[in-house]
């Protein structure tokens, strides 16, 4: 039996945060939907911030009721939270997960929560002591953990200490976060093995984005030190209105072309995964895609997928 390799598909959040055209809540649910139908295993739904922030992410707690009506599309769905506040309203809302982030330098810290590093950190700290209580996982992504686009490289014992921390904290999972697309594949091997030797690999997740154009390197790296769980984004769509230079997150199209070729078992079907990153390109207005989209799309047309 092959190894499973879990995707946590954060194009309806951070794909879409990002774009120009604003999606209604009928246009993000049918794009979570045709996510979940081509089986990704978990979605990041949308955020709980403000709507002058973000706009795009504006009607979240309507985007959740929508799909809570039908179980099918209920179980996968996560969100991210901001504060206290959001991670009330998405309790409210009866998602079963969050996701928080964290942050390896002060000063992402300041431009994305408007607080310290170590604020981040109690606040983190206060809702994971909630969640245990409303029976909530909390997955604890750590921004910016290789560079910061203000601060530059961090240093690796920074990272390392945050997910010490979060893990036993009570943090479901911990997850690395490549923010502005500034590592390079061995810096990810580097990390991830450290992290793999010390702690359960099922608790460590990577965020890639592909600015460089090594996010996909990147995964492989990690998947080479014994990591399984990664987010990306459907047609590679992303990037953080907070950081500057960052582009699209790795493109949940290429990673799982990837990961099946290597013989990986994702759980996802890549022909639907494909018609789900062609629906995400017409409502968004992109042409954006995986690196392998011509193929992709070749093999569509041949029934080879």
């Amino acid at each position: 039996m092959s190894e499973q390799v879990f995707i946590t598909d954060v194009g309806p959040r951070d794909g879409l945060q990002n774009q120009t055209k604003l999606l209604s809540v009928e246009q993000r649910v049918a794009l979570i939907c045709a996510l979940a139908d081509a089986g990704v295993a978990q979605i990041e739904v949308g955020s709980f911030v403000s709507p002058k922030a973000v706009p795009a992410m504006a009607n979240t707690d309507l985007v959740v009721a929508a799909l809570q009506t039908q179980s099918r599309y209920k179980a996968s769905n996560i969100a991210l939270i901001p504060n206290l506040k959001g991670y009330q309203l998405a309790r409210t809302a009866g998602l079963p997960r969050v996701v928080m982030v964290l942050y390896a330098s002060d000063s992402m810290a300041q431009k994305n929560a408007g607080m310290s590093m170590a604020e981040a950190n109690r606040v983190t700290l206060q809702i994971l002591d909630e969640a245990v209580r409303d029976q909530i996982q909390v997955v604890a992504t750590i921004a910016v953990v290789f560079e910061c686009p203000f601060e530059g490289p961090i240093d690796p014992r920074v990272s390392e200490s945050l997910v010490d921390q979060f893990l036993a904290a009570g943090a479901h999972q911990v997850v690395l976060a490549d923010t502005i697309g500034a590592a390079d594949p061995q810096q990810v091997r580097s990390l991830t093995a450290r992290l793999v030797q010390n702690h359960d690999a099922n608790r460590l997740g990577c965020h890639f984005h592909d600015t460089r154009a090594m996010g996909l390197a990147n995964v492989y790296a990690a998947v080479e030190s014994g990591i399984r769980r990664f987010d990306s984004s459907i047609a590679g769509l992303g990037g953080c209105p907070f950081a500057p230079g960052a582009t699209g997150n790795v493109a949940t199209d290429d990673v799982v072309m990837m990961l099946q070729q290597m013989g990986f078992e994702t759980g996802i079907d890549l022909k639907k995964l494909l018609e789900a990153s062609e629906l995400a390109g017409q409502m968004t207005g992109s042409d954006k895609g995986g690196r392998a989209k011509a193929w992709l799309l070749g093999q569509l047309k041949k029934n080879a997928l």
